[in-house]
């Protein structure tokens, strides 16, 4: 099996989402024991703006399109594993997307500012104390939410869409004996991903130099875009050259952060995880 296509994925309630530049497909165990999987085109608006296909461009629509993709397989993961079939409609889903942004802009960014801007006055202080509250937080957020159960078994889903993405990529047939020989970890991991935003703000919120508060915290809010871009192509350039001696370095504080959002998964995982990706690439 030749891996001709960049596989990408994100785990759900028990089940697996996988995806390429093209179409997803989301598997997800019933209450039956069934596995039911899911398969849809995406629609991508890079396909009529051809600005989001350039460097950076893309990196902005892609982590919007991930994030709605990604709530949407959330939520039918949920109806699916509870044995119901509601569907959210358009204005719940974008509620929903609003509602998590608005909670991760609070405990990321407007906590750790807070209390930076009570600690010190002076500007190169002050955003290095910032970029160290936003990394605790981050820190702090994943190992708490670890200790639940439910939680515990979406990290161990995580785990068995890495190993089955790690086998595709060094082409292996989809099966658990394969799968089972690899590492949860994998340098394209949206893990990766968090704590590369949380580094490279360090250097992008420095360029706000006003003294103002209100001017501070929203200059913050506008340059996200710009974040999350060069967090993008930061990403996708270190995980082309992952095997280069002096890129590998710059993967490995991900690498090391998933340690904590993946967990070997069991049979019964993985086999779900394999349904995922077999729906795209056979």
């Amino acid at each position: 099996m030749a891996a001709e296509i960049t596989v990408g994925g994100q785990a759900v309630i028990e089940g697996v989402l996988m995806r390429t530049l093209k179409e997803y497909a989301v598997a997800v165990r019933n209450p039956k024991g069934k596995i039911i999987v899911k398969k849809e085109k995406i629609a991508t608006a890079s396909d009529k703006f051809k600005i989001f296909k350039l460097p950076f461009f893309r990196g902005i629509l892609a982590l919007y399109e991930t994030l709605v993709l990604g709530f949407k397989a959330l939520i039918y993961s949920a109806h699916v594993s509870a044995g119901e079939n509601e569907r959210l409609s358009g204005r719940e889903m974008a509620l929903a997307v609003f509602l998590s942004v608005a909670l991760a802009v609070l405990i990321f960014i407007a906590i750790p500012f807070f209390f930076a801007s009570l600690a010190t006055e002076d500007n190169l202080l002050f955003n290095l104390l910032d970029g160290l509250l936003r990394l605790l937080a981050l820190f702090g957020y994943l190992i708490f939410i670890s200790f639940f159960r439910d939680v515990q078994r979406l990290f161990e889903y995580h785990g068995a869409e890495h190993m089955t993405i790690h086998a595709y990529e060094h082409k292996e047939r989809l099966v658990p004996k394969n799968i089972k020989k690899h590492q949860t970890m994998h340098p394209r991991c949206g893990t990766s991903f968090l704590l590369i935003v949380v580094i490279l703000s360090v250097l992008v919120f420095s360029l706000i130099t006003s003294e103002n508060f209100v001017l501070k915290f929203f200059g913050r809010l506008l340059l996200l875009p710009v974040i999350a871009g060069l967090s993008y192509e930061l990403l996708k350039f270190s995980s082309k050259y992952q095997r280069n001696p002096l890129i590998k370095p710059l993967t490995l504080p991900g690498v090391w952060l998933q340690h904590i959002t993946t967990k070997r998964p069991d049979g019964r995982q993985i086999e779900v995880a394999a349904a995922s990706l077999k729906a795209l690439v056979k």
